[in-house]
């Protein structure tokens, strides 16, 4: 998969995201779900298990960094 298909796509964090964390994602990709390494894409803000997160950024093959997908 490319870059730019991943980018905009939803998931969900199964691992804190973080400053100095490197949290993980479930995301819905190639008619499955898959894990990927995950960092905040502003670099500063904590993101917890659970939250709804979008793909802003892909580095194949495994990382992604998100931003929240909905205010809270």
């Amino acid at each position: 998969m490319d870059d730019a298909s991943m980018v905009g796509l939803m998931g969900r964090v199964t691992g804190t995201i973080g400053p100095g964390l490197v949290g993980e994602v479930i995301v819905r990709v190639r008619g499955g779900a898959e894990h990927f390494l995950a960092h905040p894409a502003d670099g500063t803000g904590r993101i917890e298990a659970g939250t709804v997160v979008m793909v802003v950024e892909h580095l194949p093959p495994r990382t992604v960094y998100v931003t929240r997908a909905y205010d809270s």
